[in-house]
């Protein structure tokens, strides 16, 4: 799980929540009990949980790691008892690279190439019931043979180090999809979170090259965190469909460019790919950006009166402060509310999960706060009427296609 601190400096996590949603119905034991079977039955794909560097923020100087995901942890939103317990069947291991590293030359690719040996050791080490998967097919094998598949996409295109040439390498890697930027404007395009000037206008020359790169070697285009020019420019450059791993509607979160809008949800839905939404609360209610802008205060003040006040004891503060002032988290209904934006405005085709697991924090949904929930969402959505082939494309069947039309790109060049 990354530091409070990266939370609040990112101005993404600390939440609150609306609290609207239907009650539960007469029928909801009956629909629970079908929600737990469905999500056992069929494949579940979450596009962006980060284990990665939360195991990696966990290393001890010996490299080795202090929790092991293969058995029950007290910590964090992931283990493998909790994901068969919530059917979770494909993990994206987020590859995260911190927009900090950007200004390191050379840290980003090894910071990246050392979270995919991470990854890969967790694999090895627990063979029975963890594998690597290159493609769908490989995560439909994984499944028969009852494995949790972890796919792999780099958070922040700072990896590449301005190198065309890392395109492939983190290709032969097993990467399969690449998210632009992260909080910053990096070499390839301009950052949502930007508060200045932008310093590319969407895309770079570099970035533009690179959204070339991955089609050609079939790595899918990740418009999470980037800016809305960059996501107008890759939709035209791209020759195939593109994901937004791990984003949410902005409908819900006027001003929140990191959140696509309407326009962009259409747009990416023209291009034939898939928005995939993000658990965290505040990517699900206004209310929970505005406790976020909040919280970010009480901080800043914090550091303002303490000016050598050290990261830990911001972190410490703020978590002091969190206790005597909680803040209310979003609900699941929440999240299935921007589904059912993303299929009212575009078709079922075109929404997927990108819960950003270890990666938001304290603030998932009510709910929805482990892998273990997605029966919980399921239940929702059976409730509002969803069909069972309804929830097939949006566990894993929309993202699955867009995964086969890159590769079957890459495979034609």
């Amino acid at each position: 799980m990354r530091p409070l601190r990266a939370f609040l400096g990112l101005s993404l996590f600390i939440t609150s929540a609306c609290v609207h949603g239907g009650n539960v119905s007469a029928t909801s034991t009956d629909l629970s009990e079908r929600s737990r079977a469905l999500a056992q039955r069929l494949i579940i794909a979450d596009g962006h949980i980060d284990v990665p560097y939360r195991l990696g923020a966990s290393l001890v100087p010996d490299g080795s790691l202090t929790e092991d995901i293969s058995q029950r942890t007290p910590k964090g939103d992931f283990d493998y008892p909790r994901a068969v317990e919530g059917g979770l069947d494909v993990a994206f291991m987020s590859i995260y690279i911190s927009a900090d590293l950007q200004t390191q030359p050379g840290e980003s690719k090894i910071r990246a190439d050392r979270l995919i040996d991470l990854v890969e050791g967790l694999a090895r080490s627990s063979p029975e019931k963890f594998a690597l998967a290159y493609s769908p097919d490989d995560a439909e094998r994984n499944t028969r043979e009852g494995k949790l598949s972890f796919a792999l996409g780099i958070e922040n295109g700072s990896a590449l180090e301005d190198s065309l040439e890392n395109v492939a390498h983190f290709q032969r890697r097993g990467v399969r999809y690449i998210t632009l930027t992260h909080s910053k404007d990096n070499a390839l395009g301009d950052s949502s979170y930007n508060e200045g000037k932008r310093t590319w206008n969407g895309l770079s020359p570099l970035g533009r090259r690179v959204v070339a790169e991955m089609n050609r070697v079939g790595i899918m285009v990740d418009i999470a965190h980037v800016s809305d020019d960059v996501v107008r420019q890759v939709l035209e450059l791209s020759q195939v469909p593109v994901i937004a791993s791990h984003s949410s509607c902005r409908h819900f979160t006027p001003g929140f460019e990191r959140n696509l809008s309407d326009e962009l949800i259409q747009a990416v839905a023209a291009k034939g790919g898939v928005v995939m939404i993000n658990f965290g609360s505040g990517f699900l209610t206004k209310e929970s950006r505005a406790a976020e802008a909040e919280i970010r205060g009480v901080i800043q003040a914090f550091k303002e009166r303490n000016p050598s006040v050290t990261p830990a004891a911001v972190d410490a503060f703020a978590e002091s402060y969190l206790r005597e002032h909680p803040l209310p988290r979003a609900r699941v209904e929440d999240v299935a509310d921007h589904i059912d934006h993303v299929v009212k405005r575009v078709g079922i085709d075109h929404v997927g999960l990108g819960s950003d697991f270890d990666g938001v924090g304290p603030t998932l949904p009510v709910g929805l706060e482990d892998v273990s929930k997605y029966p919980n969402l399921f239940r929702v959505l059976l409730e509002r009427g969803y069909s069972e082939a309804d929830l097939e494309k949006l566990a894993s069947g929309n993202v699955f296609r867009v995964w086969r039309q890159v590769e079957a790109h890459a495979a034609r060049k």
